[in-house]
Parts: C-alpha cells; sequence; structure tokens
C-alpha cells in the first residue's frame, strides 16, 4: 500500500484537530463549566462524593478519570484541557474508523468533518457529553467487528465493546438512546455466544454505578442523575423548537455575536442559520436511516464493499438518532454542534457508498471528494457563521490573530478569561481574600441577585482551593439552585467568605431562567455578611463582583 494512500487519510483527520489547537489552548474557557471540571474532580479526590456533596447532573465517569489524572500530573488547566482534546480525537477518529470500511479516503473526509464541527464549541474543556460520544462510537466499532469478523475470530472483542458502552453511560446516562438503539443492531448480527459476551461487558462496565450509589445513596445517586437533569433543569435551560428566525434564544448566543471574526461571503442572518443547521442535522439523520435500512434489507456481501456487514450502516443510522434529542433540548450552536458532529460524518460514507453503488468504478478517493463536499458546501452556504468562522477564528488565533484572551493566575493554578474588566476585578478580589481569609473558611461564589441563578463563575473555587466550597451548588441553574426547597439560603448561613458576581445578572432567555426564586439567600446575606468591596462596573447598577465577610 503506497504511503499516502495508508496515511494521508489519518493524517487529514488529524490536522482538521490540530490546526485549532493552539489557539484552542490559549483561548478563554467557559468559566462556569471549565470551571467545574477543573472542581468537581479535586473534590473527588477529597473525598466529596458527587451527587451527594455538590451538584453534578452527569454520571461520575468523566470526574473518576479526571480525578486520577490530576492525581496524577497535578490539578491543573493544561491537563484538563489535554484530556479534553483527547476526547474531541476520540469523536473524530471514532468516526474514520466506523467509516474505514467504505475507503480509507472516505474515512477521513468523515472524521475531518467530525473533527471540524466537535473541536470549536466550547474549545478544550472535558465535559462529560464529548468524551461520552467517543466512548459511545469505539464501542459501536468494537461491536461492528465483532459482527463482521464471525464467530471464529470474535474472541473478547465483544467484551471490550460492552466495556465500552458502559464505559460511556458512566459519562452521560443520557447516551443510553444510542447505546440501546445501535446494541439491538449488534444482537442481531451477533450469535448467542457473542450475545452472551457483549451483555458481559456492558454489565461489567456499568458496574461501578453500584459503587456511586453505595457512597451517595439510591435516593440521592437517582435524584442527581435523572430528576435534576431530566426535570428540574429542563424547564430553565430549554429553547424554543425551532430556533427563532429573527433572533438569538440563548443569552450566551447573543453575548458570543459580540465579538465575531469578519466574514467575507455571502450568508444568510445568524439566528436562522441555526434553523438551517437543526434541518440539515436531521436530514442527515434520515439519509443514514434510509441507506442504513436499505442496506440491512438487501443483505450481506452487498458491493462494492463485500466484507461489511449489512448491518453496519444501520448501526450507525440508530447510533445518530439517539443523539437528536441533546440538539432538540437546546438548538443553540453548541449542542447543536454536539448532535451534529457524527452524523455529519458519518453522512459522508453514507454518500460514499451510493456512489459506489451508482459508479462502482470509482476510486475511494473520488468518492470520497464528492461525497464530503456535500455537507461541507451545505454548512458553507446555509451556516458558516457557527462551523466555518467558528473554526477559521480558532485556525487563526492559532497563528496570533484574532485574539481576546487575559490570563489570571494564583500560585501557580491559572484559568483563561475572555473579559479584561473581569480579570482585573478578580486579581483584587484574590488580593483581598487572601488578606481576610483564613485557609479552612468555607467559600460561597454566587450570582449578585441570588434570586436568579443561571451562572456561576465556578472557577473561582480553582483558583482558591484552601477555601472549600460552602455550597453544594458549585454550578448554578436555574430552577434548581434557586428553587424554593434548595436549602442555598442555609448553605449561605455557613458560609464564611462570599463573592457575587453580576456578570450574567442580565441573563435573558424564553424559558423559566426568567423566575425568580426566594428571596431568603439575599436577605441571610444582609443580616450575617459585611461588604469588604466592590469590583468593577455590572449590569443594574450592581458591582461586577463584591466580596463579602461574616460582620
Amino acid at each position: 500500500m503506497r504511503p499516502l494512500h495508508r496515511w494521508g487519510p489519518l493524517a487529514v483527520v488529524a490536522a482538521t484537530a490540530l490546526l485549532p489547537f493552539w489557539g484552542l489552548w490559549r483561548a478563554p474557557g467557559p468559566p462556569m463549566e471549565e470551571g467545574f471540571m477543573l472542581v468537581f474532580p479535586e473534590l473527588v479526590l477529597n473525598g466529596w462524593v458527587p451527587h451527594r456533596d455538590f451538584l453534578h447532573l452527569y454520571g461520575p465517569g468523566s470526574l473518576w478519570v479526571l480525578a486520577g489524572t490530576y492525581g496524577v500530573f497535578g490539578t491543573t488547566l493544561e491537563v484538563q484541557r489535554l484530556v479534553g482534546f483527547a476526547q474531541q480525537l476520540g469523536v473524530a477518529f471514532g468516526v474514520f474508523a466506523l467509516l474505514r470500511p467504505f475507503g480509507r479516503w472516505t474515512a477521513g473526509a468523515g472524521g475531518a468533518v467530525a473533527a471540524m464541527i466537535i473541536v470549536p464549541p466550547i474549545g478544550l474543556t472535558a465535559l462529560a457529553w464529548v468524551g461520552g460520544v467517543a466512548l459511545g462510537l469505539w464501542y459501536l466499532n468494537a461491536g461492528l467487528r465483532a459482527v463482521e469478523h464471525g464467530p471464529g475470530r470474535r474472541g473478547l472483542v465483544p467484551v471490550g465493546a460492552g466495556l465500552l458502552a458502559g464505559a460511556a453511560l458512566l459519562y452521560r446516562p443520557d447516551l443510553v438512546v444510542a447505546i440501546g438503539l445501535s446494541g439491538l443492531v449488534l444482537l442481531r448480527g451477533l450469535d448467542r455466544g457473542g450475545r452472551v459476551r457483549l451483555l458481559a461487558g456492558f454489565a461489567a462496565g456499568v458496574a461501578p454505578y453500584l459503587v456511586h450509589v453505595a457512597t451517595a445513596g439510591l435516593g440521592t445517586a437517582f435524584h442527581g442523575l435523572v430528576i435534576q437533569p431530566v426535570f428540574e433543569l429542563r424547564p430553565g435551560r430549554a429553547l424554543p423548537l425551532p430556533p427563532s428566525w429573527d433572533r438569538f434564544d440563548g443569552f450566551l448566543q447573543r453575548a458570543g455575536t459580540l465579538r465575531e471574526l469578519p466574514w467575507p461571503l455571502p450568508a444568510p442572518p445568524g439566528p436562522p442559520q441555526l434553523t438551517f443547521w437543526l434541518v440539515l442535522l436531521v436530514a442527515s439523520v434520515a439519509l443514514l436511516l434510509a441507506v442504513g435500512v436499505r442496506a440491512a434489507r438487501r443483505g450481506a456481501g452487498t458491493p462494492p464493499v463485500p466484507a461489511v456487514s449489512h448491518l453496519r450502516l444501520l448501526a450507525l443510522a440508530l447510533f445518530s438518532v439517539g443523539l437528536l434529542p441533546q440538539a432538540m433540548q437546546r438548538a443553540d450552536s453548541t449542542h447543536l454542534a454536539w448532535a451534529s458532529a457524527v452524523p455529519f460524518g458519518l453522512a459522508v460514507g453514507a454518500l460514499a457508498h451510493l456512489l459506489a453503488q451508482r459508479w462502482p468504478a470509482w476510486r475511494d478517493g473520488a468518492r470520497a471528494a464528492v461525497a464530503v463536499a456535500v455537507p461541507l458546501v451545505l454548512l458553507l452556504a446555509l451556516v458558516p457563521h457557527f462551523t466555518w468562522r467558528t473554526y477559521a477564528d480558532y485556525v487563526a488565533q492559532t497563528f496570533g490573530y484574532h485574539r481576546l484572551s487575559y490570563v489570571l493566575e494564583r500560585d501557580g493554578r491559572i484559568f483563561r478569561y475572555g473579559r479584561a474588566d473581569a480579570v482585573a476585578a478578580v486579581e483584587r478580589i484574590l488580593a483581598d481574600v487572601e488578606r481576610v481569609a483564613t485557609p479552612g473558611d468555607r467559600l460561597f461564589v454566587g450570582t449578585g441577585d441570588l434570586r436568579k441563578t443561571p451562572y456561576s463563575e465556578a472557577f473561582l473555587y480553582y483558583l482558591l482551593p484552601e477555601l472549600p466550597p460552602a455550597t453544594r451548588y458549585i454550578e448554578m441553574d436555574p430552577g434548581v439552585a434557586n428553587a424554593p426547597d434548595s436549602g442555598l439560603a442555609d448553605e449561605l448561613r455557613a458560609a464564611d467568605v462570599v463573592i457575587l458576581s453580576s456578570i450574567r445578572d442580565d441573563w435573558d432567555e424564553p424559558n423559566a431562567s426568567r423566575d425568580l426564586g426566594p428571596n431568603e439567600p439575599n436577605e441571610v446575606l444582609a443580616e450575617l455578611f459585611c461588604r469588604v468591596s466592590a469590583y468593577g462596573e455590572g449590569p443594574f447598577g450592581r458591582p461586577l463582583y463584591a466580596l463579602y465577610v461574616r460582620c
């Protein structure tokens, strides 16, 4: 095999992921999300238990992995971002592996599309969704290998597939739809021995949930894994479907438009692009389903790839169906990217498969070029601002252009933030905290008005590790932290140091995040705490940040 044909497709996927890497490495991260992915695993190292001791809306798997990584390499922004990038590579090369039977260049094209979409949305933050999807893709790859190798050559491959499926659910339990639907196809393609091995591996993969339930408690774990994310959180985070045509519904989506890279080509207005993206996502999944069902009906040995199981495309399609709820619950650019990276990448394989059936004499490179052009041109024409432009922006930042990032540093810990005024304010706060607080004092970080809790500056807990959190709501969410029975006021009563930020007090979305909770936390603050100082200017005449200690 010629070196270009062997290594070229892999190089294409790697280059697509690596080009924006240095720009992402030095870019600001989301203060709450990247903040809690630094704080939560460190709390786990200190014996805290997710759901019992702090709010966590997903499975414990990603926190366990990061806790182990921090235990070896230290709790740093760099370590966390390397894990996040590894997860993104897992998605891109997972798509490559799944498409490999359709041709190396087809696989390279699909993996590159997945990388282009999955890498930019939330930077290098090691969030559980991306890690869970990556594990799910490699589960599916192992399972399909077991189906296609036949009974005599399977060995422990089905066991490995089951283990990966269980690990994916340890990261994100809501991936059960994607894992379950695609798993039905695998079970159909395996013999009895293969099914037993797959299910045994899956049981072993999800078994760590028993440890979590034993430490957190069954009721507490169920509440944190199911009740809070599905029933309590959804009203305050859901956005209209389809997205509004004349405005951005998401607050952070609107905030992101203030610092956009100029785009030289004709494009639809920003808000309609989200609707177009949602339509393209559904269309890509529909294409995968149509091609997959057709292939399954035609049976094994379908030209031009007779070595590929007739069930492969159907399994890929059903896995993609299971990702759709991620976009439907909140159709902003981040969730659309998370849900569409895999279907768009896999759609390249489905298109190449159709082209190979129509023109079997075409080489893999020609099929890949035509197949990849379809999603890329559609994204360029209909959704350029949130795909091509975002990706190009980070590539430009890699080479030193359009960079708006500021570094906060304390005792060797750094955090990258995107607002100069916030960085200046926090630097002053950190100096004052060292003056008024004693190691071991309990720290409470909240919003400027504690009746409204749409977001938090969770990274402050990371920069002040000697002050343990006074609240389980390190991550703050509407309808959860400010619910009447949340206990936020009681936790505030037990705090020693309080930092409030009004930086997101003007949060406004068409959902329950507009609803105000009880005023009791504000009353506790006024009764028990004295303000040390205020820093910067925020909305509604409030300071950007304010520092309080017990009177």
